[in-house]
């Protein structure tokens, strides 16, 4: 392969990933992986002297998908250059002196007030233009809505959501699936909301790092007046130290050490020229200015060597790659494992059995593969899905290879599918188990999910079958007529649309009023003023009832059940945001289950240990040694019998 495809591959590689980064709120490649890439094609274009008009390097941001107003920006918003090494930024400074800060990870805004009033809240966007967001920052929790200064005043800043607040929440949605992955992703889709009201909900802060030039005030030449002068005008500003070539490494060290406590989201630290006119004089390139720089913290990593490839089956018919690997020290964890997300990033990274390779921590959290170093390359591409044995498939979307099976009644796919179908949060079949359903499918009983409802045709069948009885078939028989009823929320849980789990099903139900004909015909967009439901929930529900396939199996499920008549719920939601647990035995509630039923109903959630999101732990007897006394106890969480709880309610 000559330099100039390579080019051409990095590209796909990079645009892809960072289309699904900006556009998807979700990470195709790791950043680590990203910026190695990124790097290589840098080092491609200098050596060649070619840029492509799509390479990354020339262009920045996402590209503009919503239905939000547009609006280009008066000058361009460029991304930062970059550095890992603490040494470069004392050379970049030379003899003068910079303001270090925090990079935040958010979502870049540019705020314009006039006459004191804020005006105009734009996105980043693609650097050229962006999105009007004037309405949600309004309602951002830190930002001047009125100020003294009364000129025309541009200030850019970061949008962020507090680590605190993004635990809070995720912690909060039951279906791990359907949690937000980072910060930033939960930040991007709350400022871009055409409801400002979700906005509001979801606690974004704004931090300025830039004030434009402001008629009538003279700021000495100095970018660290500029931000004390905003600090006075009531901006949060982002915090910063001033530093010179002697002493910047020794800040970076010190900023270091706070990430580890610190609440905001960031990817690293921004050193600017503290003298304003010596950093405009450098000029920019088509891509950077070159008054500031960007440094991004170095990853913890391990050297360790390939085991093995796990190919891993799932119910969407993906065959996903899992590299096993000698266990290794990372961020106080062991780590033998790590996900290699599609078959590009396995071939890029060239992997082969044996071969000495650099793990690390993504976000400190999510095992990845850094690099290879040996390079091998020689981990085949299973010809048949481990599953079922049927045919596999690369598919090639947008430069991103994946591998599938082509059997659409492959056992991964089918089993998944229907374990979760009868699982009790679905239809609650009992009876039913992986194993019978396993046999069940490879004999031709069930094929697709309403299936379930015909198995009474194959009594005689099932009842020969090992494990099988007169008695439990007859059970298992009645147990399918008995789910016939379900709960409309349970019943869109039961299907399996990726990343909706139950409670986002009963998020939507309630929204919709109970209503599936309206859910079936409903837009994205009217699945994302759903508080808790972003627009990739929205596009997975919306993607689901369009599908054929689907629609077909739908009718006909339709034809065996009919769903439960739920009553509107017209209280009062005096619970609304509280966290109870339920302990001990109970004297005014029949079972815990209707006591939970009672705390839902006034919006509470119920969660099954205590933690510092705990509202209430509800015990009635108070001086227990329980174990979940004691963490009530230490984390001073109120602990109130039944009786304490109905007069709550009253």
């Amino acid at each position: 392969m000559n330099d100039l495809e390579r080019m051409k591959e990095l590209i796909a590689v990079l645009n892809q990933a960072g289309k699904a980064y900006y556009q998807e709120n979700k990470e195709e490649i790791s950043n680590f992986e990203y910026d190695r890439l990124y790097d290589e094609l840098q080092e491609l274009e200098k050596k060649t002297g070619t840029v492509l008009s799509s390479s990354p390097t020339i262009h920045v941001g996402y590209e503009l998908m919503t239905s939000l107003e547009k609006e280009a920006h008066p000058s361009p918003m460029l991304s930062l250059d970059k550095t890992k090494d603490p040494l470069e930024l004392s050379s970049w400074l030379g003899s003068q002196e910079g303001l270090l800060s925090w990079k935040l990870d958010g979502l870049t805004i540019v705020l314009t007030y006039e006459g004191g009033e804020l005006v105009k809240a734009v996105t980043r966007g693609n650097g050229e233009v962006g999105e009007v967001v004037t309405n949600n920052a309004k309602v951002f929790v830190n930002i001047p809505r009125r100020i003294s200064y009364q000129g025309t005043l541009v200030i850019r800043g970061e949008a962020v959501i507090p680590y605190s607040f993004f635990k809070k929440m995720n912690e909060e949605i039951e279906d791990v699936d359907s949690q937000y992955k980072n910060p930033r992703n939960l930040c991007s889709g709350s400022v871009r909301q055409l409801n400002s009201e979700i906005t509001a909900k979801r606690n974004v802060h704004f931090y300025g790092f830039n004030v434009g030039d402001v008629e009538g005030m003279d700021f000495h030449n100095s970018l660290e007046e500029k931000m004390k002068w905003a600090g006075e005008l009531g901006f949060d500003m982002v915090e910063y130290v001033r530093v010179n070539a002697e002493n910047v490494q020794q800040e970076v060290e010190r900023f270091s050490e706070k990430i580890k406590d610190f609440d905001l989201p960031s990817d690293g630290l921004v050193l600017a020229f503290d003298d304003i006119a010596y950093g405009r004089s450098l000029g920019r390139t088509a891509k950077f200015p070159k008054d500031s720089i960007a440094f991004k913290w170095a990853d913890e990593t391990a050297q360790t060597h390939l085991l093995e490839v796990e190919w891993s089956p799932s119910r969407t018919g993906l065959i996903n790659p899992v590299a096993i690997f000698e266990p290794v020290q990372l961020e106080g964890t062991t780590v033998s494992r790590a996900s290699l997300h599609n078959i590009s990033v396995m071939e890029e990274l060239e992997l082969g059995i044996g071969d000495e390779i650099t793990v690390y921590k993504a976000n400190m959290i999510i095992p990845q593969v850094a690099e290879n170093k040996t390079r091998s390359g020689h981990v085949p591409i299973p010809e048949s899905c481990p599953a079922c044995g049927g045919e596999t498939k690369v598919e090639d979307e947008n430069g991103i290879r994946t591998l599938v099976c082509t059997n659409e009644f492959c056992s991964a796919r089918k089993i998944k599918s229907f374990s979760h179908f009868v699982s009790r949060d679905a239809m609650n079949v009992e009876g039913l188990s992986e194993a019978t359903l396993e046999k069940m499918i490879e004999r031709g009983y069930l094929k697709e999910l309403d299936d379930l409802f015909d198995l009474k045709q194959y009594k005689e069948e099932i009842t020969a079958m090992d494990g099988f009885g007169e008695k439990s078939c007859e059970n298992l028989l009645h147990a399918i007529d008995a789910a016939r009823e379900p709960a409309l929320a349970n019943f869109i849980y039961s299907l399996g649309i990726a990343n909706v789990g139950l409670s986002n099903a009963k998020l939507i139900c309630r929204h919709f009023h109970n209503n599936l004909d309206a859910i079936r015909k409903a837009s994205v967009e009217d699945f994302t003023v759903i508080d808790q439901i972003g627009p990739m929930i929205g596009e997975a529900v919306v993607s689901y009832f369009r599908t054929p396939h689907n629609t077909e199996v739908l009718e006909k499920l339709l034809e065996q059940i009919h769903f439960k008549q739920e009553k509107e719920n017209q209280e009062e939601q005096i619970l609304e945001g509280k966290t109870i647990v339920i302990t001990g035995s109970l004297n005014r509630f029949g079972n815990r289950k209707e006591l939970k039923e009672r705390i839902e109903q006034l919006g509470g959630k119920v969660t099954g240990s205590v933690s510092k999101k705990t509202d209430y732990l509800i015990n009635n007897n108070k001086e227990s040694s329980s174990s979940k006394n004691k963490k009530a106890k230490e984390l001073g969480i109120p602990i109130i019998s039944e009786d304490d709880f109905l007069e709550m309610m009253q």
